[in-house]
């Protein structure tokens, strides 16, 4: 019970993660309704169309920014406070944002904005913070399918995101301050219940030098007394961080035998953003509507439904089949975007072409929870040691970087080739798989250290 409720709270800020995510996309009209409101009544005349998608691109993209911040100071957050602290005094960022989110509309000013960065910095830190605590709170055996459950609560956020932004619940001019501030509940319940959550034994052995703490929580986490294995397997990685130096994120790419792991997290991290997700998943609606679906809304959610049920898929696969037969299937399966080009070229011609292209759609959302969704944010917490773990998982916040890369861009670069956009994101798809077939190792059941030790060899360390 002590190891389901530590997963289960931690997985909370995932969950905040996917639903700052999507919640913003539903009530965009009823925003820039807003928007113009607010302009109105300063400078007395509507707002320019031009300023008005610059303001609502800012709104959606200044999410990712605080993202990027957020992700770039995992690491030294959780060396400061710990693994259980950090993710509680990352809430105070969460009850921040949520207070100018919700009393935006009251004030009529750019709060929304504001608030929309922090809570992206907050969920910067949670991407981080969730994937960590979770590896080493599990034991190795259910380390890969517990990391899934980061996944899992990022597409149920976005799936309650979805719902609750329809326009008879609270995706409407009265309501939508609320559906912003929804956030707050998750918040405080992450704050009740993380006290009575055990801090991660690796870190009280490795980081805090305390064994006799480190071996009661295991046996609490494990739920036995016998835990002689697991406390060797961190001793042995203890003695392999004291030869290690202090690992700093210019060291990981300086160092021979930091440079192959952090490049495959990066590539394993590309791989989910540059995978076209983000595009189908903005650019949903429009084609169901193209498709002739009467209401786009609830196809958007069927999609966000698709997304929760692979992932549990996923979860179930993920300690049978390993991390690598994964992340290839779900590569190759996306790259079957090919027929929602075609679909949507051929729609005009034959009208059964819009049931093809909706399920070319489920399909490519299937495929992503498969493999490019969840194995990207665990894996790369298992390529690396406890020394090297919190830099790593900084860098590999990078895809941040190109998550606002593809909110800011698609929309320019889809007017430029239409439906001839997912070719793009299919060259892209098989590149990763050609990468990740020959470059990226199976981490089933294996220890830190045993991984470690691959690299270090294959390095010619």
């Amino acid at each position: 019970p002590q190891l389901t409720l530590a997963v289960g709270t931690a997985v909370i800020g995932s969950f905040q993660f996917g639903y700052n995510t999507g919640v913003i996309n539903a009530p965009q009209k009823v925003i820039e309704g807003f928007y113009n409101q607010t302009w109105s009544s300063r400078f007395s005349e509507s707002i320019s169309e031009n300023a008005l998608t610059a303001l609502w691109s800012l709104s959606v993209a200044i999410f990712s920014v605080g993202g990027m911040l957020g992700s770039f100071s995992v690491g030294l957050v959780l060396s400061r406070f710990g693994r259980k602290n950090s993710m509680l005094v990352a809430n105070v960022l969460a009850f921040l944002a949520v207070a100018f989110m919700s009393f935006s509309k009251m004030a009529a000013s750019e709060m929304l904005i504001i608030g929309r960065f922090i809570v992206g910095v907050y969920s910067g830190l949670s991407t981080g913070f969730v994937p960590i605590y979770v590896e080493e709170i599990s034991p190795t055996s259910l380390r890969g399918a517990l990391g899934t459950l980061h996944q899992l609560g990022v597409v149920v956020g976005i799936l309650v995101a979805q719902v609750f932004g329809m326009e008879s619940i609270m995706g409407n001019a009265a309501l939508w301050p609320l559906l912003l501030g929804f956030t707050l509940l998750p918040a405080v319940l992450q704050c009740v219940l993380l006290p009575m959550c055990p801090e991660s034994p690796r870190y009280l052995l490795i980081n805090c030098n305390e064994e006799s703490k480190a071996r009661s929580t295991l046996a609490k986490l494990r739920g036995s007394e016998d835990v002689s294995e697991d406390m060797q397997e961190m001793k042995d990685e203890s003695q392999q961080m004291m030869r290690e130096t202090k690992v700093t994120i210019p060291a990981l790419f300086r160092s021979p035998a930091y440079r192959q792991p952090i490049l495959v997290a990066i590539m394993l991290q590309l791989s989910q953003q540059l995978s076209g997700i983000n595009a189908v998943f903005y650019y949903s609606t429009g084609i169901f509507q193209r498709a002739g679906v009467a209401q786009p809304v609830y196809a958007t959610i069927g999609a966000g439904a698709v997304n929760t049920v692979f992932t549990v898929v996923s979860l179930f696969l993920v300690e049978r089949m390993g991390r690598r037969p994964l992340q290839l299937t779900g590569l190759l399966g996306m790259a079957s975007a090919v027929v929602l080009t075609a679909a949507m070229l051929l729609l005009d011609q034959l009208r059964w072409m819009s049931y093809v292209s909706v399920g070319a759609v489920f399909s490519f959302v299937a495929f992503f929870e498969v493999g490019p969704g969840p194995i990207p944010w665990f894996i790369v917490a298992e390529l690396f040691s406890q020394g090297p773990r919190p830099a790593a998982i900084a860098v590999a916040g990078f895809n941040w970087t190109a998550n606002f890369a593809v909110g800011m861009c698609f929309q320019y670069v889809e007017r430029l080739c239409g439906p001839y956009v997912f070719i793009i994101f299919t060259v892209l798809l098989l590149g990763f798989f050609v990468f990740t077939y020959f470059k990226v190792p199976e981490t089933k059941g294996r220890t830190f250290d045993d991984i470690a030790a691959d690299f270090r060899e294959s390095s010619g360390q």
